[in-house]
């Protein structure tokens, strides 16, 4: 497993991040809600963010376990949820989770980024 690859997935996991926040600015959890095409956006997106993080934990265990500020598990967890309970998503969590923990995410991982330029 080389450094590049760790790198893809993380850029991976902040442009999915921050198209989650392109996808809902401006809007309100009332318009999110009655917005279809904006939910499965949204929630592919998170599936994305998930994905890469279960290839981080799969192929650079060391490097999720040096970065204990980043919810690995948490975010696993939200992935399998909207892939094998597709039909049951509260959006009010994907709501939540957009507003909440993708902003907390992409500033843990564009502090990452600027740490290992700093480190070169």
């Amino acid at each position: 497993m080389t450094i590049e690859r760790l790198n893809t997935y993380l850029r991976e996991m902040e442009k999915a991040a921050r198209e989650i926040g392109e996808f809902l600015d401006g809007m309100t959890q009332e318009a999110f809600l009655q917005d279809v095409v904006r939910q499965r956006a949204v929630g592919m997106n998170l599936l994305i963010i998930g994905e890469a993080s279960m290839r981080l934990a799969e192929e650079f265990p060391d490097f999720t376990s040096d970065h204990p500020d980043i919810p690995w598990v948490k975010i696993r967890g939200m992935r399998n949820r909207i892939a094998h309970g597709y039909l049951s998503i509260n959006l009010d969590t994907v709501w939540s989770t957009a507003q909440t923990a993708i902003p907390d995410l992409i500033a843990s991982l564009d502090g990452l980024r600027h740490w290992r330029a700093q480190g070169e």
